[in-house]
């Protein structure tokens, strides 16, 4: 009878283990984890890069006198026309400058009458050989120095009239006019900062390439960055720019310090959006044609070679190392290694075992994959 209830209680153990309570237990406690399945694409890959936004005109403009502010013609954010009057420095100083090289013009000038008048009277009397012919050279030598006092003359003139003309500053270009840190009244040093104009009818956008990236895309031939490339701008609050862009040239050089090469693209702004010294992302995309994709949180790597778990059928996962014939943003181009069909843990890899038994979720990327 006793034999009976030991039984009796170990098949009881028994069926509580296998009950559906038990079971739904048991698989609840194997992690969910999202999945992705490789396959053959043609895809376009959005790359950011992170970009300074300049004007296509932005100049510094600067006294080049010194002296009072007597007038300043235009405000802070006006947008004003090329050589149109911007501030006017006092100019009394260089009249006076002005009036004393005029008179010493019409001083020398006024001495090469006397000179010429001298001359011909030494030329008559040294017919008459009245005088000997030395007195001719000297007559001669004095009206050439009055013909030099004249050009001396004539240039501190045009000197004047240039410092003169300093008292005037203008715009040299098309543009909006930036802060105005001086006021009517101010006395400004020779190269003070009057303001800032910029020219914000077109913008550039500089943005570096890492060498690698760089050469990955030429030896590629995919035309990344070639002239005239289509780019999109990306601004600070995360909105796409209304207009596209394209690039239009690039620097010789790749940097020593960062090992970059930079880009620049041009982008129209005819609504005067975009201001210069702003910040945004250039947006390239690189087309891919019949390639596997493997995103990079989905890679781990040890040893200087590259990982991913492999889902079985049975939903274990198992390490398999792969080679990437490129890098691109968020993803890895695989070279070898993987194929058609695998299915592969998308992210969490850090938290997951080889061998470990998991409950797959699939997963695609949308956000970061974009169909042509």
């Amino acid at each position: 009878m006793k034999n009976y209830w030991f039984a009796g209680v170990a098949m009881a153990a028994l069926l509580a283990a296998c009950s559906p309570q038990n079971e739904e237990k048991q698989t609840a406690e194997i992690t969910e984890v999202p999945v992705v399945a490789l396959h053959h694409t043609d895809t376009a890959l959005k790359t950011n890069y992170v970009a300074d936004i300049q004007a296509g005109k932005n100049v510094e403009i600067r006294a080049r006198m010194q002296g009072f502010i007597d007038k300043i013609m235009v405000d802070e954010g006006q947008k004003v026309k090329q050589g149109q009057l911007l501030f006017k420095m006092n100019d009394k100083e260089y009249r006076i400058d002005l009036a004393k090289a005029q008179a010493s013009l019409a001083s020398a000038q006024s001495a090469i009458k006397i000179a010429e008048v001298d001359l011909e009277r030494i030329k008559t009397l040294v017919q008459k050989k009245v005088i000997s012919a030395s007195e001719l050279d000297l007559g001669q030598a004095r009206l050439n120095e009055a013909r030099a006092k004249v050009n001396e003359a004539q240039a501190q003139i045009d000197d004047a009239r240039q410092h003169l003309s300093y008292s005037l500053v203008r715009a040299p270009f098309e543009g909006i006019i930036d802060r105005i840190p001086f006021k009517s009244g101010s006395l400004v040093s020779e190269g003070s900062l009057l303001t800032t104009l910029s020219d914000n009818r077109k913008m550039y956008a500089y943005f570096d390439v890492s060498e690698n990236e760089y050469l990955q895309f030429v030896k590629n031939g995919k035309g990344q960055f070639n002239a005239n490339k289509e780019t999109t701008l990306v601004l600070a609050d995360g909105s796409v720019y209304p207009l596209k862009g394209h690039i239009e040239t690039q620097e010789s050089t790749f940097s020593d310090g960062t090992g970059s090469i930079a880009f620049r693209a041009v982008f129209p702004n005819p609504d005067h959006l975009l201001k210069h010294g702003a910040s945004g992302k250039v947006q390239l995309r690189s087309a891919l044609k019949t390639c596997l994709l493997v995103p990079q949180k989905s890679v781990f790597e040890i040893q200087d070679k590259n990982y991913v778990f492999i889902v079985g059928k049975d939903n274990k996962v198992s390490m398999k190392s792969f080679v990437p014939s490129m890098r691109l943003a968020e993803f890895f181009v695989v070279g070898s290694g993987l194929k058609p069909g695998d299915r592969i843990v998308y992210e969490g890899v850090q938290n997951i075992r080889d061998g470990a038994k998991i409950n797959p979720v699939p997963h695609k990327p949308e956000k970061l994959l974009v169909k042509n």
